[in-house]
């Protein structure tokens, strides 16, 4: 990519962060003149519709999906497409994921999508495919190569235990601190499958993965973590360049792992809280990631924001944009050789809203 389209890119760009306060992502794919055509995407997630009764809705959440909506439609330049992070609904409900699927139904372009725990757990993913489609899959595009896990499965005694509803086992999940909850994983049938679509994608290839899941272990206590995370990260161990995007977690996290750069995505209902403001369990929080503050419970966005993500040969700057907080970028620091805060990395540098509790 040009110095100039790229400036021009992250100008406009930046116009948009400066007026939103809601979170999805653009994701720019840049490989220079030589290489395959720029183009990017956008990047919404955690949305968790809740059905109140009849047609009625918590109008928060609803609020949110509609705002990252109507600005992913504004962007220019245009996004060649947009992905859905998952947990379109809270308790995975027909109405909550209809209802969802028609408010995203007002994005321009194609919509792919990731499966979440609270899309899955009712009738195990049997609506959500109904409705979407697979809930793993793979393409390519303009010289990238995507792939999409369903990273929320668990063991089979819990998901077959005998339940008294199949709602009981959908409330059980949804909880944040749930010791009984199973952890996450991608599971062995799914990881032969990524073996597969791998085994003849040039080494040199960027790959982008989309999970719902971050594909590392953070936190097993509320599932921000994935049983079988390195095994995943040793199939793509042999690629130059690996980006995972994922949400779940509601909250700014960082990390690398090898050749693999983790970034998560912000919710469009509520912050999750930092898995280190909780003791009674060893939390692998990358240090890379600098927390901030948040929520004010007078104010129903902060703590969630909006991220532009730059990938720019197969390495990822994101901008994230906060409500009544400073503006963050985080970015791929070549000498370090990971992703650091631009500006608050530095203990030194960081200012109240990157205190934690």
């Amino acid at each position: 990519m040009s110095q100039m389209n790229r400036r021009r890119f992250l100008r406009t760009g930046g116009a948009v962060l400066a007026a939103s306060s809601l979170p999805f992502s653009v994701v720019e794919l840049a490989f220079g003149q030589s290489g395959p055509e720029d183009f990017s995407f956008a990047f919404i997630s955690d949305s968790h519709i809740t059905h109140i009764k009849g047609d009625k809705f918590v109008r928060n959440w609803d609020r949110g999906m509609i705002q990252a909506v109507a600005e992913a439609n504004l962007l220019s330049p245009r996004p060649d497409f947009v992905f859905y992070g998952g947990d379109i609904a809270q308790l995975g409900t027909p109405e909550e994921i209809d209802h969802g699927l028609e408010i995203l139904s007002g994005l321009r372009g194609d919509v792919h999508h990731v499966m979440g725990e609270h899309d899955y757990y009712l009738d195990l993913g049997e609506h959500w495919r109904k409705r979407i489609g697979p809930d793993h899959y793979s393409f390519d595009h303009k010289g990238v190569h995507f792939v999409v896990l369903n990273s929320i499965l668990t063991y089979d005694e819990w998901t077959h235990r005998k339940w008294d509803t199949p709602m009981q086992r959908m409330k059980e999940m949804a909880r944040l601190d749930n010791p009984d909850g199973s952890p996450f994983m991608v599971g062995d049938s799914q990881r032969e499958w990524l073996r597969k679509d791998l085994a003849n994608i040039s080494k040199d290839t960027p790959i982008v993965v989309m999970s719902h899941s971050p594909l590392q272990k953070i936190y097993r206590g509320w599932n921000f973590w994935t049983e079988d995370a390195e095994q995943v990260q040793e199939l793509l161990k042999p690629f130059d360049k690996v980006t995972v995007l994922y949400g779940h977690v509601h909250q700014i996290q960082y990390n690398q792992i090898g050749n693999i750069s983790f970034h998560a995505a912000m919710a469009t209902a509520w912050p999750w809280p930092y898995p280190e403001t909780f003791v009674q369990e060893a939390s692998y929080l990358p240090k890379l990631t600098v927390e901030m503050s948040r929520a004010d419970p007078f104010f129903e966005r902060d703590g969630t924001g909006w991220q532009f993500i730059n990938m720019h040969t197969g390495d990822v700057d994101v901008h994230y944009a906060l409500p009544d907080n400073e503006n963050r970028v985080v970015a791929f620091n070549e000498q370090q050789d990971k992703p650091v805060d631009s500006l608050y990395q530095d203990e030194s540098k960081q200012i109240p809203p990157q205190d934690h509790y």
